[in-house]
């Protein structure tokens, strides 16, 4: 029996311990066909490494580093990264206008980020059979910026706005955007608008192909136990009640919706980093692996796809 194994993992947030893990899972798990990295893949913050008057270096990460060597620059700079933040070398000078200057800030901000992509890009070649299909695609916490930086490497397929065939029989559509979140995050949009952007993906796939389909959808469906995030009060402080924390669905309702419509094979979602877990919704299998990122875990799902649908699957952490 032909067999395809998919890995999928999400939300790495700029972690490069998370992404070289996720180019890594292709070797150290068996017979992997495709690897799929469904979003949120750049980080937040910047850390400046600003240069002495005595000629070292030093930087606020978790703890202060003093650093007197290039060998000691580059280590702290490798444990900034690691962690999902991005190292930026500069002197006090240039601290000081970057928190005076917000679009300087931005501006640097865009050109560190699209470097930091280019640089992940370059690494894949080298650790990555040659057989193996690397699918990656933004969330709607990335900038649009690294969409052409994604899809200009070609040892990589990007896969939104068209189908991707992950094999002979199993379709694949991908959509970064979400419902509104507290963060404004750039790639959210009301339930209207996002149901609109799914029917257009469902749009572009036979019919007849829906039970074979798979839908890479940042967003889980709503009220479906994989989209449960802690409740919030309006200046975005979690709530707790004797010491346990509220939480709340905060999925997407067009995408359950789509969901129950169309009964696609299965779902593989992520945004939610707290509400890992598999569930069912109607005939369509869902997965959320979770994210923790900031601790360089890997989470991920190991899914093994045949002619008749999907044979087995089982979530990793690494």
């Amino acid at each position: 029996m032909t067999r395809t194994r998919i890995f999928f993992t999400t939300d790495v947030h700029g972690s490069e311990q998370c992404w070289r893990k996720f180019l890594n899972a292709t070797k150290f798990y068996k017979e992997i066909d495709v690897a799929i990295l469904g979003g949120d893949t750049t980080g937040k913050v910047i850390v400046p490494i600003v240069e002495q008057s005595d000629g070292s270096w030093r930087a606020s990460f978790n703890k202060e580093y003093h650093m007197k060597s290039e060998e000691e620059i580059e280590e702290a700079e490798k444990i900034i990264r690691y962690c999902g933040s991005y190292p930026y070398r500069t002197t006090p000078e240039g601290v000081e206008e970057l928190e005076n200057d917000k679009k300087a800030l931005d501006k640097l901000f865009d050109h560190v980020i699209v470097t930091e992509i280019e640089r992940w890009m370059n690494l894949i070649e080298d650790r990555v059979p040659p057989h193996v299909k690397i699918i990656v695609n933004p969330g709607n916490d990335d900038s649009f910026l690294i969409d052409d930086v994604i899809r200009k490497t070609e040892r990589v397929i990007f896969p939104l706005d068209r189908v991707v065939y992950l094999d002979d029989n199993h379709p694949m559509i991908s959509l970064e955007w979400v419902n509104p979140t507290p963060w404004n995050s750039p790639r959210e949009c009301s339930e209207k608008e996002l149901g609109k952007k799914i029917d257009k993906l469902f749009d572009m796939v036979d019919p007849g192909e829906y039970p074979k389909l798979l839908c890479n959808f940042h967003t889980p469906p709503y009220g479906t136990r994989l989209d449960e995030a802690p409740k919030l009060t309006k200046d975005l402080k979690t709530i707790q009640i004797a010491g346990h924390q509220l939480t709340e669905p905060v999925g997407s309702k067009a995408v359950r919706e789509s969901i129950l419509k169309n009964k696609p094979l299965m779902g593989i979602h992520g945004h939610i980093h707290e509400s890992a877990g598999a569930v069912t919704l109607g005939k369509t299998q869902l997965v959320n692996p979770g994210s923790e990122y900031g601790e360089g875990i890997l989470r991920g799902y190991i899914i093994d796809l045949t002619k008749d649908g999907i044979e087995k699957f089982w979530g990793t952490r690494g």
